[in-house]
């Protein structure tokens, strides 16, 4: 025992040598405290939905396409989404196409992050409604109001605006 002792006894301390076992220490240490069995898997991603450019004039009978892609900002395979809308003003229907007619506040699950709703109207007013699309984590949906003008709509006085008639009488340029 006495042999050990005189032999570290001997050894040197040097700055590299003492540096070098408190960054063995420290990182074993590290490592030691910070282990966990627990997997951090994320599920919930925020997503966008971009709309394709539509048409803002509708006509009764009328049907108006509205193509829809949903872009999350991660990738988790089992997310499912589901949307639902909100009639506000007017009359007419929504549909997924290729799929069921949509009804009023209910959930409807979509299949593909890409897909299309034809909107017919049924009256001669003015359209309004909202559509929902949610992930089935409840993180914030998504929602944008769609306003479309009836075309056989005209001005106040029953005339089309901006639809200049003909000019009766004598014409006076304007400053002379």
């Amino acid at each position: 025992m006495n042999t050990i002792l005189n032999k570290i006894g001997e050894i040197r301390l040097t700055p590299a040598r003492f540096f070098g076992f408190w960054a063995i220490l420290f990182t074993l240490i590290l490592t030691l405290s910070s282990c966990s069995d627990d997997l951090d898997v994320q599920q919930s991603y925020p997503f966008t939905v971009d709309v394709m450019p539509y048409g803002d004039k509708i006509t009764k009978g009328q049907t108006v396409e509205l193509r829809f892609e949903i872009k999350p900002e991660g990738n988790y395979a089992n997310t499912l989404y589901t949307i639902r809308y909100f009639q506000y003003d007017g009359e007419g229907t929504l549909k997924l196409v290729d799929g069921p007619v949509l009804v009023n506040n209910d959930r409807v699950l979509l299949e593909s992050k890409a897909f299309r709703l034809n909107y017919t109207a049924q009256s001669s007013e003015a359209v309004k409604f909202g559509i929902w699309i949610e992930d089935n984590f409840g993180s914030t949906p998504w929602q944008q109001t769609f306003e479309f003008n009836s075309k056989d709509n005209g001005g106040e006085d029953g005339k089309n605006p901006g639809i200049i008639g003909p000019v009766v009488g004598p014409i006076k340029p304007i400053g002379l």
